[in-house]
């Protein structure tokens, strides 16, 4: 039987009015999603042991422990060196410089997360960009989009990645294997027509090469030691990533033990290295865990399962298609995040449909082969990609502009628009034949 609508409208109401502060930042979206989440609770839209329950600690192990590591790391300086070093590679030649960096950035976005990787690798571009007397502002929202493409491809790259393999507990290896060549394919395509389209203003002089070379990578590690100490437990949790599944463990206690496993390898004070977390992002899924479930607990979900299904006529390709273009596009505009939090329920309900179209059993591992995850690999690659769309579209975007700013660098919104939605139609259209040919041929 169909869900009231009287049942969820006040729940609804809450939660679009969150969603609005949340998109225009007007208000730190943080306090909005903890005060949303508190005002769904005291009006009695979801009980507080209700409420609790949804947080999803998976997600939130997975983001402490991933900040511990990194922050560690990042202290010893091999983050510059990474960059020193590729930009010697490309013996400062622009064009080649542009696919290195591409390349370095993307592929840090896959194991880290695409804000951290921009907070480490945007300062050395701007020095690197500086030394070479090359346009800083087109290889900053380069830096953007291409972590945004590298963080597509595994449960870590990006935000939405992580809340979808923690609500379906797909493993790292099933993002790898399933997203990883379609990220591996849109890296590869814009790599060559960004060559082609920004490559003839990347020009250096002989003295800023000369220059360039000089330098000497080595002297970026400021602490060898802790790298030395810090590397190899680096190494067991992205191999406890790849194992997980097998042992039956989440992937968010494997980086929440490597990350405390780091600190005592490292002498780090573990009160001083909790401190220098990103709490208000933690904080911010907290709120939106226990605000979307107010939603899902009202039936929301359930009614708009069934208006999806009824819109693509129990066509699972449309259906993907649909999933993937509108998360595209609408990421583009607004944040991922919320996006993603309050799609999977919706998907939850869509799937035992489709299950019993086909005569398929809803639990059963071919309804989640043959039906669940095309889905979800659609949702993924819509939240991921389309967050390239505009500046404002993927918080690693917000992050670039920030530094900018404060390198006193101008980066509007258009200068974004030009090259990030181009970036979005072109990634989402290779998609959507990447999802007919993989799942549907």
């Amino acid at each position: 039987m169909p869900p009231d609508a009287h049942s969820f409208l006040p729940s609804l109401l809450v939660f679009l009015i969150c969603y609005v502060f949340i998109a225009t930042e007007w208000v730190d979206k943080t306090i909005v999603a903890i005060l949303g989440a508190s005002l769904m609770i005291v009006t009695h839209q979801i009980g507080y042991t209700e409420a609790m329950g949804k947080i999803d600690l998976n997600v939130v192990f997975l983001l402490i422990g991933m900040m511990l590591c990194v922050n560690i790391l990042a202290s010893t300086g091999v983050f510059e060196w990474i960059a020193i070093v590729t930009a010697q590679l490309a013996k400062g030649n622009g064009p080649r410089l542009l696919v290195l960096m591409m390349i370095v950035t993307a592929v840090l976005s896959a194991f880290l997360d695409n804000v951290t990787t921009i907070i480490l690798i945007a300062p050395i571009t701007i020095l690197i960009t500086q030394l070479l007397e090359i346009p800083t502002t087109p290889f900053l929202i380069l830096e953007a989009v291409f972590s945004n493409i590298g963080g597509t491809g595994t449960l870590v790259g990006d935000p939405p990645n992580i809340i979808i393999g923690s609500q379906t507990h797909l493993s790292f290896m099933d993002f790898l294997i399933h997203l990883g060549p379609a990220a591996v394919l849109i890296l590869c395509v814009m790599a060559v027509i960004m060559i082609f389209r920004m490559g003839p203003q990347f020009q250096v002089s002989d003295d800023a090469k000369r220059n360039l070379m000089q330098a000497e990578p080595r002297l970026a590690i400021i602490h060898p030691d802790r790298l030395k100490r810090a590397a190899p437990v680096m190494a067991l949790v992205l191999f406890g990533f790849f194992v997980s599944h097998h042992f039956h463990l989440e992937t968010g206690i494997i980086a929440l033990a490597g990350g405390v496993f780091m600190c005592l390898v490292c002498g780090e004070d573990l009160h001083h290295a909790l401190a220098k977390l990103e709490w208000n992002t933690i904080l911010f899924f907290v709120g939106l865990f226990m605000l979307v479930g107010a939603l899902e607990v009202n039936g929301l979900f359930e009614l708009m399962g069934e208006k999806v299904l009824g819109f693509t006529e129990g066509n699972l390709l449309v259906t993907a298609i649909v999933v993937l273009w509108f998360s595209a596009l609408f990421s583009a505009f607004l944040d991922n995040i919320p996006l993603v939090i309050s799609f999977i329920p919706i998907l939850e309900t869509i799937i035992p449909q489709f299950a019993k179209l086909q005569g398929l059993a809803p639990d059963s591992p071919e309804a989640m082969t043959l039906i669940a995850e095309p889905l979800y690999w659609a949702l993924a690659l819509g939240a991921c990609l389309g967050g390239n769309g505009t500046i404002i579209g993927a918080s690693a975007n917000v992050v670039v502009a920030q530094i900018a700013r404060k390198n006193k660098y101008k980066l509007s919104f258009f200068d974004f628009f030009k090259i990030g939605f181009p970036t979005l139609l072109i990634s989402v259209t290779l998609s959507t034949g990447y999802l007919y040919l993989r799942y549907f041929t």
